[in-house]
């Protein structure tokens, strides 16, 4: 904005050099803006000068010598020694060239998984687990086996291998494959990888266990009082569709004891209700 004022007042002032002269300027105006325009210069010219002369007064030295020892009076550098968060941090090298910066989250997260197949691996040796275990039919019964019914691998069945709760989508092993850059980092190398990506529950449907196409999926009571899954739909065997052992587990268990909250039996099995007796009625 004041380069553009300035360079009014030079139109104003008929100053030749970048601008035009202004035709319709009076004789008044014109040697008002010359002396604005006059003492802008004279002061930016006295500046600089002013900064010259600070600059030729003062010197910088720059002296490097490596054999000479500086003792520190006063002062006392405690050796560094490693921290609990310096392991998930990588060093600071200028020469190398920067990846990324790594997260304490991710790290933390990544010795979580390492300390688990730590663990994994361990119990598989002292419990003498073969390790191709997982090809056995008996292992199946801890997966639940989908169809794919849309996209790409339609038509394709394969095990759940991870559940999205909270987008509503599942990952199949070995389906819906993609590929993905990674760049290089600490502890793993960098390239292009089939990974698989997420599928939303809408593009996938229970394997019928007699069938072998997909269904949809009811629940039944048996005599007994067991609440047990059914295969539904045109085409279906209405079989009992076994769970997965691994949903069996409940996290949180079924209460046993009758809290705060729970209506007492007596008030469940009490008949409030009684249409010859004239119980329960309204009044009208």
């Amino acid at each position: 904005m004041s380069s553009g004022i300035s360079r009014l007042r030079k139109h104003i002032a008929q100053i030749k050099g970048s601008v035009s002269s202004c035709p319709n300027a009076s004789k008044e105006d014109i040697a008002k803006c010359k002396v604005v325009v006059e003492k802008g210069s004279k002061k930016k010219k006295d500046k600089l000068q002013a900064a010259k002369e600070i600059k030729e007064e003062v010197s910088i030295i720059e002296e490097e010598d490596d054999d000479e020892e500086v003792e520190i009076v006063g002062t006392r550098k405690r050796p560094h020694t490693l921290g609990p968060i310096d392991k998930y941090v990588s060093d600071i090298n200028l020469r190398k060239k920067m990846t990324g910066q790594q997260t304490i989250s991710a790290s933390l997260l990544k010795a979580r998984s390492e300390k688990m197949d730590s663990f994994l691996a361990r119990w598989v040796y002292e419990a003498s687990i073969p390790f191709h275990a997982i090809d056995n039919n008996s292992f199946a019964q801890f997966c639940e086996t989908v169809m794919i019914i849309r996209g790409k691998d339609r038509g394709e069945t394969g095990v759940i291998k991870r559940v999205i709760r909270s987008q509503n989508r599942v990952i199949v092993e070995g389906k819906n494959l993609v590929k993905k850059h990674i760049k290089q980092g600490q502890g793993h190398e960098g390239g292009i990888f089939s990974v698989e990506a997420p599928l939303h529950v809408s593009n996938v449907q229970v394997v019928d266990p007699v069938t072998g196409k997909p269904c949809k999926v009811g629940m039944k009571y048996l005599e007994d009082g067991t609440k047990v899954r059914v295969s539904r739909g045109i085409g279906a065997s209405e079989s009992i569709i076994p769970r997965p052992e691994i949903l069996k587990i409940r996290t949180t268990p079924r209460p046993t004891v009758a809290g705060p909250k729970d209506t007492p039996l007596d008030l469940v099995l009490e008949k409030t209700y009684d249409a010859k007796a004239g119980k329960g009625l309204p009044d009208l």
